[in-house]
């Protein structure tokens, strides 16, 4: 049997008792039960605060919604924002109120997902008021082995990417936080209470548990599979299937003809997935309501599935044969470009850009990166 942190709970109890907690956490913050964690902690312990990140504790806040200050309305403890326009940070009033922070939200293990950041902005904060801080570590659905990608550089940080981690980095979130504080020097009061059974080499449909969406943008494994290479759609003019029910799967845009597309990227025997051609309208997003053509990628291995090297791959072939296509400009003025904050590098706008070269050097990056990452190893 496979064990989140929040199911090993009763052993760590000295770790909460007589303590006031906040927690950060999400939807994902369930034990095997399906009971949140919002609730164990309230009626076991006392939660005096949690703390919001993105799409709110509950789940019912927009992706880049801001989120305000408000009561739970299941347990009437203040929620306070770690998702706001000015800040994305615990505030001295906010650690005022606790003595521990705790952490239980479910990682996807994709450098770009923003929860890792609230985790590592918060930790960071509890180190400098000497708050202790607990991370309920979970699994990595990814697996633990696996890296692939760039390691993130400086000068390029955002909330989708503030640390120098791989794209697909093999670390639980008790692991990062871990890596962090030693590398950062940050001496954080940190306890991680671990997962148990979970095995590194394992992908989330091997461990037997109920995929649970972290946000409505990965609702299946596939996705969230995907979502290391097809998340650059996001810094470019294309649909990365946002408004629609496959979204990080399926790709496009109106200028697209998608059986061209897809008899081109099934020439390339890309390992793991193959390419169908789609047409779809998104509900939201870019091109609301607009007919678009592309391709819905399916996974067909999950372990041979190289996700960031489909997704590049894919965004240089349209690039390469469609002249409408093109980056997105910066959200705002003096800031880059999205696609480099993804990428961690300005590397995908060069002028002439060989693939296959620059898919051996992401290679080498994520093989330097593994060696990094191993003394950080709690599994």
């Amino acid at each position: 049997m496979i064990r989140n942190g929040i199911d090993n709970l009763g052993r760590y109890a000295h770790l909460f008792k007589g303590k006031r907690l906040g927690l950060i956490t999400a939807p994902t913050g369930l034990n095997r039960d399906f009971v949140s964690t919002i609730q164990i902690l309230h009626e076991q312990f006392n939660l005096v605060a949690l703390f919001s990140p993105e799409h709110g504790v509950r789940g019912d806040q927009a992706a880049g919604a801001f989120v305000d200050t408000y009561l739970d309305p299941m347990t009437q403890v203040p929620v306070y924002s770690l998702y706001r326009k000015d800040s994305k940070r615990l505030t001295a009033e906010m650690l005022d109120e606790v003595d521990v922070v705790v952490y239980d939200i479910q990682d996807v293990g994709t450098r770009y997902y923003t929860f890792i950041y609230t985790m590592l902005y918060a930790l960071e904060d509890c180190a400098k008021a000497g708050k202790e801080f607990v991370v309920l570590d979970r699994l990595n659905p990814m697996d633990g082995v696996t890296v692939e990608g760039n390691v993130l550089k400086e000068g390029y940080q955002s909330f989708v990417g503030n640390y120098p981690l791989s794209v697909r980095y093999g670390l639980t979130a008790g692991e990062v936080a871990t890596m962090a504080n030693d590398e950062m020097q940050w001496n954080a009061k940190l306890h991680v209470v671990p997962c148990e059974g979970w095995e590194r080499s394992m992908l989330f449909p091997d461990t037997g548990r109920t995929w649970i969406m972290p946000s409505l943008g990965l609702p299946r494994f596939d996705s969230a599979l995907l979502y290391p290479g097809t998340c650059l759609i996001e810094g470019t003019n294309l649909s990365e299937g946002r408004g629609t029910t496959a979204p990080f799967e399926i790709i496009g845009a109106p200028f697209i003809d998608a059986y061209k597309l897809a008899d081109e990227m099934n020439g390339k025997k890309l390992p793991g997935v193959v390419f169908r051609p789609v047409y779809f309208k998104p509900s939201f997003s870019k091109f609301q309501g607009e007919l678009c053509a592309g391709v819905q990628i399916h996974v067909q291995d999950i372990r041979a599935v190289r996700p960031l090297e489909t997704g590049v791959t894919l965004m240089y072939t349209i690039k390469e044969n469609y002249e409408q296509f093109s980056f997105l400009p910066p959200v705002r003025e003096g800031s880059r470009p999205f696609i480099d904050l993804l990428g961690g590098d300005n590397l995908y706008r060069e002028e002439r850009v060989d693939v296959p070269a620059l898919l051996e050097r992401f290679r080498e990056e994520s093989a330097a990166f593994a060696r990094r990452k191993q003394r950080y190893h709690l599994y």
